[in-house]
């Protein structure tokens, strides 16, 4: 793995891990009614960090298997946030906060799974 590669990586590890903070945030104050989708977006928050770290340390098709997921972790913690910001349930500041990061987390995972020549 270049170098390149594995410093961005780790910086969206990085990023991935302040995102998932302010989701977890918000996902615990949801009014009960809601907990179901609160909880989801939990999973698929705290999904997204792990499999770019456990990725990380893997090779070849191990690796882009765990950013693949964590690329598709981070387009569901989209939809839940959306969907608590909609309903009244979070934060809209914060909640755009945390969108905009794990936009940034996809951005660089992308790039992790389709490295330049």
């Amino acid at each position: 793995m270049s170098e390149a590669v594995a410093e961005s990586g780790l910086a969206a590890y990085q990023l991935a891990v302040e995102a998932a903070g302010i989701a977890l945030n918000l996902a615990v104050k949801v009014p009960a009614p809601l907990k179901s989708v609160a909880d989801q977006l939990i999973r698929s928050a705290s999904s997204v960090p792990a499999n770019l770290a456990e990725g990380h340390s893997r090779n070849g098709r191990d690796r882009a298997h765990l950013w693949r997921i964590a690329y598709g972790s981070a387009k569901e913690v989209d939809s839940h946030l959306r969907l608590l910001v909609a309903a009244g349930a979070v934060n809209r500041a914060r909640a755009e906060k945390a969108l905009t990061l794990f936009d940034r987390v996809r951005a660089m995972t992308w790039r992790l799974l389709h490295p330049a020549n």
